[in-house]
């Protein structure tokens, strides 16, 4: 009885102090636990585990090509026989400024109708001291043709491209070659034959300017141009993508029409005509060829060397 008393007191005890209790677990047992996440989130279920093999699967896809790459700078064309000769074989152009006060001959009633034909070339009259101030004192004869900055691709939009068509990629890349004659011939080759572009290196280089679209004859409407940070990088970038990467040298160790790869994916790279490959673009090429020339001479410019092996490469693609 003495035991059950003092079990009773000191339940029923007013005694100040710390208490035995459940530590407020009881209380928040009673709270719950908030709303079920949805089945998606909840380990175990079905839905959990549809839901992450759709986010493995997403995670290894290849991940898609930038699109899109620098642009170039603004150019004007000065000179009443070069404008028109723009306009003529279809450079862009977003505004034609025209001297105030002009003595017209029919250079200039051409270029004039011309521009007008395009309909979306600003007609703009200008005096004559605001065209020197824009062409920094150049004899434009009263004609200024604004050429609007090049919307250059990224070097993985070209082989994307070809991927996507079903076709095996063709890419001229060019390596120091600086006359935009040059790149413009050879956008017009890699076009006659079925190519998917050129890439130029961003420095020291030929850029898509007005003699370049004008040697292209039209075709850089439709044949896209890449510009490369660093050469050497996009080649190997390519290579990883599964393209053979062919360097033109007088030197290379293989002719022309011992090489088996050009019915594949492939890269052509042309240098310069003076000084060929750069070292490192060289080494990097899987393998270097040579064009046979019976006649003796000792090179090709950039635009001819390009089409030979381009019109090698469309035969056996046929």
């Amino acid at each position: 009885m003495a035991g059950n008393s003092q079990r009773r007191n000191r339940r029923t005890s007013n005694k100040k102090g710390a208490q035995v209790g459940s530590g407020g677990k009881r209380r928040r047992g009673l709270e719950g636990k908030g709303p079920t996440p949805p089945a998606s989130d909840r380990k175990g279920h079905v839905k959990n585990r549809v839901a992450n093999a759709k986010a493995k699967q997403a995670a290894s896809r290849r991940p898609a090509p930038r699109r899109g790459g620098a642009k170039g700078t603004s150019e004007l064309v000065v000179g009443r026989n070069p404008v028109f000769e723009a306009l003529r074989d279809g450079v862009p152009a977003t505004t034609l400024y025209v001297q105030q006060f002009i003595d017209s001959d029919e250079r200039v009633r051409e270029a004039l109708q011309l521009a007008a034909a395009r309909g979306n070339i600003n007609l703009m009259e200008a005096p004559r001291p605001e065209l020197d101030r824009m062409t920094n004192g150049l004899n434009h004869q009263g004609l200024v043709l604004q050429v609007p900055p090049y919307d250059y691709a990224h070097p993985e939009d070209l082989a994307a491209a070809a991927f996507d068509a079903g076709q095996e990629p063709l890419i001229v890349a060019l390596d120091g070659v600086t006359d935009p004659r040059n790149l413009g011939a050879v956008v017009r080759s890699v076009c006659a034959f079925g190519g998917h572009g050129v890439v130029v290196p961003e420095r020291r280089a030929a850029g898509m300017t007005a003699g370049a679209w004008k040697t292209s004859a039209g075709t850089a409407a439709r044949t896209p141009v890449a510009r490369a940070t660093n050469l050497t990088r996009t080649l190997e970038g390519y290579q990883k993508a599964g393209l053979t990467v062919v360097g033109l040298a007088a030197d290379g160790e293989l002719e022309l029409q011992d090489v088996e790869a050009l019915d594949g994916p492939l890269v052509i790279v042309v240098g310069s005509e003076g000084k060929g490959l750069s070292r490192l673009v060289g080494e990097t090429c899987d393998v270097r060829v040579r064009i046979p020339m019976p006649g003796g001479a000792e090179s090709l410019n950039a635009g001819v060397a390009a089409g030979v092996v381009l019109w090698e490469a469309a035969r056996r693609r046929a």
